[in-house]
């Protein structure tokens, strides 16, 4: 219709220009029958022309800030125009357009005013403005600002009506293209976010089905009360692994599947507490060398260890999701017989009570069978009595658990002012009361540790030993820390109650090996000794008080260093040398 309507414009036109005086068509009919001239372009015909070629190239872009650049560029094809600005809707704001170049504010203010309305606008220097917008079906597009040095004409306003129409149609073709392509790469999208799902699905599904048969098997297992041997058989079962239990110290309580080590291998103490330590660290089973592990260990407490044997590497997660289960089934049965063991406890107190008193081994034996603990091994009687503390039940469990995260394997009770432990192992000099210091969230308590314990009948004497390096700490400079009574040196022999077996022990630690020396070959290793302190570690003194030469007496010195190992340049050893030969003389009577 624009076309059609340019056209007849350009026909009129050419008509009226073109028309001659009425006197001179007679005379040239017959010339112009007989040679015909072809129509002179006209202004008209080139803008015509020019907004074809332009349309074409509207049409031809799917970029609408390209389709605003093309018509800002070429607005001079409609008449004495020139585009001051263009904008684009951009989400629902306008946004000027590619061209680039600085906006009048009054412009920018002017078209935001019309709220997408047509309408004129005022430049500086240009008596014409209009704001015009470019629109479709679709609503607004933008709008093209255009001004004019001189009034345009009723056909420059045609044509750049007309330009402006195509313009506006171009964009909403291109906005069409644009939204289509969008809609596209979104449907894309959600089929390939839709078939992703339904993979997922299906292996949430799978996972479920699988989970449900693990789950109702070992809901199956409890149920029947088969204990620890049908949790093993049924995860071997699941998995075609060997599936075994043991127990926190190592020992195998329970194996389903082939390759069982017979005999079951001993465990070693230190191994396995670095081992469950290691595990422990770690969130759900862990693999160490074949075996994947996971521990047993309801609201906490360490009650067993629940493997596989998986040599070859072959277990994925529907292995271990499996183990867990089993994991939690085994959990609420040993927990079960943990309950059912709670009434144990009393025993597990009197047990200390009556060690430290003492009493009968056989007893005592059964006694620690029954609540866990391993009595045939050499054990230390640990005392711990922090300053903030009463040494009630709260505590007496303060002090089990830090003992347990330390891996110390003990009985316990609270006494008066403190609580005991009897531990299979020597204590590590600052874990126990590093554990207690973070338990207690205060570093002033004091733990004293005995010499080592062989015998039961020693314990009650042991249990001294505890108090008195407990003590000496708790008067020492540095009254909060862990002190072990073998350390103690002089001070073990200082202070009340001390008996004439603690000096027996004191002298055979310092001068036993000489005394043994001295009865085998009847020599006088201890006497020289002696002498040697008496007179001050004079050479010639010495030797004269013993009738011997001077050479003689330094050869003895030297054999007093090899056979005893101590140091006679050495503070400490010389003190203790000279404490111990003294009671050696004088509170038990010298030789015999």
């Amino acid at each position: 219709m624009t076309s059609s309507r340019a056209h007849n414009l350009y026909r009129h036109r050419s008509d009226r220009e073109g028309s001659l005086p009425r006197g001179s068509a007679g005379r040239q009919s017959t010339a112009a029958r007989r040679e015909p001239s072809p129509p002179v372009p006209t202004p008209a015909d080139y803008a015509l022309h020019e907004l074809m070629v332009l349309s074409n190239a509207l049409f031809d872009s799917r970029d609408e800030g390209e389709i605003l650049r093309l018509a800002m560029d070429h607005i001079a094809a409609a008449g004495p125009f020139s585009a001051e600005a263009g904008y684009l809707r951009v989400d629902g704001d306008l946004v000027p357009g590619p061209r680039g170049g600085q906006i009048h504010a009054a412009v920018d203010r002017r078209v935001r005013e019309l709220s997408g309305q047509d309408g004129p606008v005022t430049v500086p220097g240009r008596p014409w403005g209009q704001a015009l917008g470019l629109r479709g079906l679709e609503g607004l597009h933008g709008y093209l600002v255009v001004t004019s040095r001189s009034r345009p004409t009723e056909a420059e306003r045609y044509l750049l009506a007309t330009l402006v129409r195509h313009t506006a149609a171009a964009l909403s073709v291109a906005f069409t293209d644009r939204r289509q392509r969008e809609d596209a790469r979104e449907l894309h999208r959600l089929r390939e976010e839709r078939t992703a799902h339904q993979r997922q699905l299906i292996s949430v599904v799978a996972e479920l089905g699988y989970q449900r048969a693990v789950h109702a098997l070992m809901a199956q297992v409890a149920a029947s009360g088969g204990g620890e041997e049908a949790i093993t058989r049924a995860l071997h079962e699941l998995t075609g692994l060997p599936a075994l239990v043991e127990d926190r110290f190592g020992r195998l309580r329970s194996w389903t599947g082939p390759s069982r080590p017979d005999p079951y291998p001993e465990p070693d103490p230190v191994r396995q507490d670095e081992m469950l330590h290691a595990v422990a660290r770690e969130v759900g089973p862990v693999r160490i060398r074949d075996r994947l592990i996971t521990l047993v260990r309801p609201h906490g407490e360490m009650l067993g260890v629940l493997a596989l044997v998986d040599a070859q590497g072959e277990a994925d997660e529907h292995t271990v999701l499996a183990l867990e289960h089993a994991a939690a089934s085994l959990a609420l049965e040993l927990a079960h017989l943990r309950n059912l063991a709670e009434v144990e406890l009393r025993l597990h107190r009197e047990l200390v009570d009556d060690l430290l008193a003492g009493t009968d081994k056989a007893s005592a034996y059964a006694r620690s069978e029954a609540v866990g603990h391993d009595l045939h091994r050499s054990h230390y009687i640990v005392v711990v009595q922090w300053s903030n503390r009463t040494a009630d039940d709260s505590f007496a469990h303060t002090v089990g658990r830090a003992a347990s995260a330390v891996g110390m394997r003990s009985l316990l009770t609270p006494r008066s002012d403190h609580v005991v432990l009897v531990a299979d192992d020597r204590p590590h000099a600052r874990a126990l009361y590093e554990a207690l210091a973070r338990e207690t969230g205060t570093r002033s308590g004091t733990i004293g540790v005995s010499a080592p314990c062989d015998s039961l009948d020693d314990i009650p004497h042991r249990y001294q030993e505890a108090q008195r390096a407990l003590e000496v700490r708790r008067h020492s400079r540095e009254r909060y820390g862990t002190t072990f009574f073998d350390e103690l040196g002089l001070y073990r022999i200082l202070g009340p109650g001390n008996d004439y077996r603690e000096l027996e022990t004191f002298v055979h630690e310092w001068l036993g090996q000489l005394i043994d020396y001295d009865s085998r070959h009847h020599a006088a290793m201890v006497e020289t000794l002696s002498r040697y302190f008496d007179c001050g570690g004079n050479y010639d003194e010495t030797a004269e008080s013993l009738a011997i030469h001077r050479s003689t007496l330094r050869y003895r010195l030297q054999r007093i260093r090899d056979i005893s190992g101590n140091d006679l340049a050495n503070v400490e050893d010389r003190l203790n040398l000279q404490v111990a030969t003294r009671v050696w003389t004088i509170v038990l009577g010298g030789p015999g």
